[in-house]
């Protein structure tokens, strides 16, 4: 199936009052259980490399892009591709060339005059190549080895009249909000500001964002949902499920020397994590009639 976009499907999900799934991937296997997990509960999915994940791969970003294209163009659901949490400009400038439709453009950790500034010029670049742009607005803490932050601290939640300014003067296709989650949890123990939803649902014109949403319990989430969340990051979770199925296994087998046996146990358990959680959030498939 050809790649699509990730704009198209986050509109018909907020449209349909859903969520698409979105799941940060790191190698091969995390990329073929995304796929599988989608496909086997026929939703569509985005498949998300994030600036960390091409560090990791000693800052190269097509040997991963050209393996999430491949694996894409040949699933059997729609499947489309994000650039995640992007800081730099020249890794925002070689999205176009390998195969993703959407970057989210991260300044969310410089004061906010100077994240406009600079996720603006991201935007006015994007849009010329023809990306779909996410941003985020608020502190969630978690990521870069960064401590988790207090979701209930003053200041932390995103601020709805200060999103609807910074929506409309940078020109954001979506909007990462600060609303409860925190990145890399690895405790489903969030608690979600399910009033701040719907509240920045209905002050602003694009689709909202959870990102750290696996540390999300699952009625967290559909609540979110139905409130206003169109996107739905995950990416602990299938590191959880998959590190947690390998240790297991190397438990039992410690005679086990052939990585094809272990790295096959931990891409299932991510399978099923994907599944679970795409069934969850009910996306609908491009052509499927949305309800409104």
């Amino acid at each position: 199936m050809p790649l699509v976009t990730t704009g198209e499907l986050i509109t018909r999900a907020a449209a349909a009052r859903s969520a698409v799934a979105a799941f940060n991937v790191i190698t091969l296997e995390h990329i073929e259980a995304v796929i599988t997990g989608a496909e086997s509960v026929s939703s569509p999915v985005v498949l998300q490399v994030s600036e960390n994940a091409v560090k990791f791969r000693y800052g190269r970003l097509l040997p991963l892009a050209r393996a999430a294209v491949a694996a894409a163009e040949r699933a059997a659901v729609p499947v489309a591709l994000h650039l995640d949490h992007i800081q730099s400009d020249d890794l925002l400038r070689q999205a176009p060339h390998a195969g993703f439709s959407s970057v989210m453009y991260d300044a969310a950790r410089l004061p906010y005059a100077e994240n406009l500034a600079a996720t603006k010029a991201a935007v006015d670049w994007a849009h010329a190549q023809g990306l779909w742009i996410e941003a985020e607005l608020g502190r969630l803490g978690g990521k870069n080895g960064e401590p988790p932050l207090d979701a209930h601290a003053p200041g932390a939640r995103t601020d709805p009249a200060e999103a609807h300014a910074f929506v409309a003067d940078s020109g954001v296709d979506a909007l990462a909000v600060a609303v409860g989650s925190s990145h890399a949890m690895t405790t489903r123990t969030a608690t979600l500001d399910h009033e701040l939803i719907k509240h920045l649902s209905a002050t602003l014109d694009v689709p909202l964002v959870l990102h750290g949403s696996s540390g999300v319990p699952d009625g967290e989430l559909t609540t979110a949902v139905a409130g206003g969340i169109a996107k739905v990051n995950v990416g602990t979770a299938l590191n959880i499920a998959m590190t947690a199925a390998i240790r297991d296994f190397l438990a039992a087998h410690p005679e086990a020397v052939d990585s094809r046996t272990y790295l096959s146990v931990g891409r299932e358990a991510m399978v099923r994590a994907v599944a679970r959680i795409v069934r969850l959030l009910g996306a609908p498939r491009p052509g499927e009639r949305v309800h409104t």
